[in-house]
């Protein structure tokens, strides 16, 4: 007997909802969501892409900033 998972069966169902809403495909979920968060007004964070090419730092060569002065 498999043991039970609620919060995955929740994940699960509303997921299958979110399809069946959507016409039953991928595609049509994507265009979907798509639509609404055009519509939200809110903002989109942009992942931020690692540095690539000659200014990059070499493997294992990494640097850290030194931490703010304390006041006082």
């Amino acid at each position: 007997m498999a043991k039970k998972q609620p919060i995955l069966d929740e994940l699960h169902a509303i997921r299958e909802r979110m399809l069946a809403e959507s016409g039953g495909t991928l595609a049509g979920l994507v265009a979907r969501l798509q639509a609404e968060q055009a519509v939200s007004n809110r903002p989109i964070r942009k992942a931020r892409q690692p540095l690539r090419g000659p200014d990059a730092p070499q493997s294992g060569s990494a640097t850290v900033d030194a931490p703010p002065s304390q006041p006082g």
